[in-house]
């Protein structure tokens, strides 16, 4: 199943993988906080889709797959931020967006003459897809989604834990929910480079949800989910070199396993904590009652 008899030439092959795969860790876990935080996981299943039907497209017409992909991403995120503002409404247009982005994009491949390979590594990543244009391309997206996500994080999590608060207070909460859903179309896109539409969520969804089973801090989430994330992504590219197949089951195994762990985890000191409770409600008060 694994061969790593010329393991050092093959990590030069794929350094331009490994910078990229870094590089989605870190916009992955980022945008994954927020994701959890405002419910919007159907929401990356929605734009995922259409980043792949733009992908399908830039394919077919010989395009860079990169800029369809951004593409579809972009447009498909705006609708959703800007028709979907109750959670209702957002998730009755990303489940019609999504069989709509599928569909055109299954249509474009089967109209694609070129290599099988090119077709399926849009939905499940390939690990030599990566070359170095592409890799600046990556880089550039990283620092606007980052530099975006530091400007607004303050009200974005404000926005995100009390929204109805947050619009008594002034604070423009649509115009953050549609600058937000062009950053998650932006790491979407990204994402679907390396791990391939299909499985856009283990690295935007997971590595975040493990991060919030084992802290509640504000600092720490965010720093854990990309921890998780940058495990699962270069880790899942490095176990990949010695297979014939596809990064993505890698990257998907590591990041749900990260998952179990930090649920394992986050359980055990949920039951420490109720052990202690009921131990300290029955400390003798000073009436002669107890105290709780």
């Amino acid at each position: 199943m694994f061969n790593f008899s010329h393991y050092g030439e093959l990590l030069v092959l794929v350094r331009g993988s490994l910078i990229a795969g870094a590089l989605l860790g870190l916009v992955g876990g980022l945008v994954g906080v927020f994701v959890m935080q405002r419910d919007l996981a159907f929401a990356v299943h929605g734009v995922s889709e259409l980043s792949f039907a733009g992908a399908a497209a830039a394919l077919l017409i010989g395009v860079d797959v990169v800029v369809g992909s951004v593409a579809g991403s972009l447009v498909a995120a705006v609708l959703i931020g800007l028709l979907g503002a109750r959670a209702r409404d957002r998730n009755s247009i990303i489940g019609v967006l999504m069989p709509f982005g599928l569909g055109l994009g299954v249509l474009f491949l089967a109209l694609y003459p070129g290599r099988a390979a090119n077709k399926f590594g849009l939905l499940t990543g390939q690990i030599v897809s990566v070359d170095s244009a592409r890799v600046q391309v990556m880089a550039v997206i990283t620092v606007v989604v980052v530099g975006g996500l530091a400007l607004l994080w303050r009200p974005l999590t404000f926005a995100g834990v009390d929204p109805e608060v947050a619009t008594a207070r002034g604070v423009p909460v649509r115009a953050l929910s549609i600058a937000f859903m062009v950053l998650l179309g932006l790491a979407v896109a990204m994402a679907v480079q390396i791990v391939g539409a299909l499985l856009v969520l283990s690295l935007l969804i997971t590595p975040a949800a493990a991060a919030t089973r084992v802290s509640a801090s504000p600092i720490w989430v965010p720093v854990l989910a990309v921890v998780f994330a940058e495990v699962s992504a270069v880790g899942g590219i490095l176990l990949a070199l010695g297979a014939s197949v596809p990064i993505s089951p890698y990257i998907t195994t590591i990041s749900f396993l990260i998952y179990v762990v930090a649920r394992q985890v986050g359980n055990a000191r949920n039951r420490r904590g109720w052990v202690r409770r009921p131990a300290a409600a029955a400390v003798p008060a000073a009436g002669g009652g107890t105290l709780g």
